[in-house]
């Protein structure tokens, strides 16, 4: 008896697809809906639909898909909604920017039906609705952004967009997901103005790059004189330190020199006959600057007594034995102060 009353379901269910109104006349919202069947007694509901059963013209249930019972001519499916996710292409529109650019959008709308009883009684043609609805939000959103902030956020306006959807078809039973723009079409003047803008910032970000690095090359050029100055500075330095440390060392070495050659001549002033060696220097060298004399100047200043060389010598030797006494005198004494030091620190 089951085989049978479902066979003629069955039977019944495909003359109802050919002959049964439907809940939309539109192609476009034949989506939301599969054909209306028929009270067969024993329905068999598909996954992801749901079945609106009214009683006498009044709302009774909701069938769950697998199997259901209906009751002959009191029990009619009145609606078959679909519980997948819906995919609504929305028309191309203008809008007016902030900045009153009139811009052409299209977009596409995702949707869900979450209570299938508000879907049906909530409103007559939920797709055109939620259409429409997408629509004039964004036409709304866009009057609130100028022309380079809907490009910069887009994502923002398409969150926006749903938002404002869900805020008002929660009375409807439908959820809706996502929302994208899909073009954004300007004017042709508009879009020249665009691309002028674009070229305009590319040469100027060009020449920026391009000033900054003549920048830094002359930042590098100045930073490469100022080190190599400094290391000509520090060299000049310390050729300077080691020809003043040369200059030092032989004036000592000819100070030492010196102080050598006057001691071996006062020793050698001590021994016999070192007055006659001295006297004898001494006139030698008279002669040897007078001899000199005119060779460098033409102008010669002469003592009257020029050419007494035993009075010059004999004067110098004078000179020299007050100096000698004078040295010896004060080593004397020297020896003397040294002699108490010691006398005193040994008591």
């Amino acid at each position: 008896m089951l085989r049978t009353l479902c066979r003629a379901g069955g039977a019944l269910l495909k003359q109802s697809q050919c002959t049964a109104p439907r809940l939309w006349i539109t192609p476009a919202q034949q989506r939301w809906a599969s054909s209306l069947p028929m009270n067969t007694v024993v329905l068999f509901v598909p996954q992801q639909e749901a079945w609106v059963v009214e009683r006498m013209g009044r709302f009774h249930r909701i069938l769950e898909p697998g199997l259901n019972f209906l009751i002959p001519l009191l029990d009619r499916v009145r609606y078959v909604q679909s519980l997948k996710e819906i995919v609504i292409d929305v028309p191309e529109q203008s809008a007016v920017s902030l900045d009153n650019v009139t811009l052409q959008i299209d977009g596409v709308l995702y949707l869900r039906i979450l209570d299938p009883f508000k879907a049906s009684y909530g409103v007559e043609d939920p797709e055109y609705a939620v259409t429409q609805l997408a629509q004039t939000t964004m036409r709304s959103e866009l009057g609130k952004l100028t022309l380079d902030k809907v490009f910069r956020e887009r994502e923002c306006l398409n969150s926006n967009i749903v938002h404002s959807i869900n805020q008002a078809s929660d009375d409807w039973g439908i959820r809706c997901l996502r929302y994208e723009i899909k073009d954004i079409h300007v004017p042709p003047r508009v879009k020249e103005s665009m691309q002028m803008q674009v070229e305009a910032e590319r040469k100027k970000r060009a020449t920026v790059l391009e000033s900054e690095g003549t920048r830094e090359a002359a930042i590098n050029v100045a930073e490469g004189q100022k080190q190599a100055q400094i290391l000509a500075s520090e060299g000049e330095k310390a050729e300077n330190i080691n020809k003043a440390a040369g200059e030092a060392q032989a004036i000592m070495a000819k100070a030492e020199a010196k102080a050598k050659a006057i001691c071996v001549l006062s020793e050698a002033l001590t021994e016999h006959n070192g007055n006659a060696a001295a006297s004898l220097s001494v006139a030698e060298q008279y002669v040897s600057a007078f001899s000199n004399l005119a060779k460098e100047s033409n102008t010669i200043l002469l003592p009257s007594n020029s050419g007494d060389i035993t009075g010059m010598v004999t004067q110098a030797m004078s000179i020299y034995g007050t100096l000698a006494k004078t040295n010896q005198k004060a080593a004397v004494e020297k020896k003397s102060e040294e002699h108490v030091k010691q006398s005193t620190s040994t008591q």
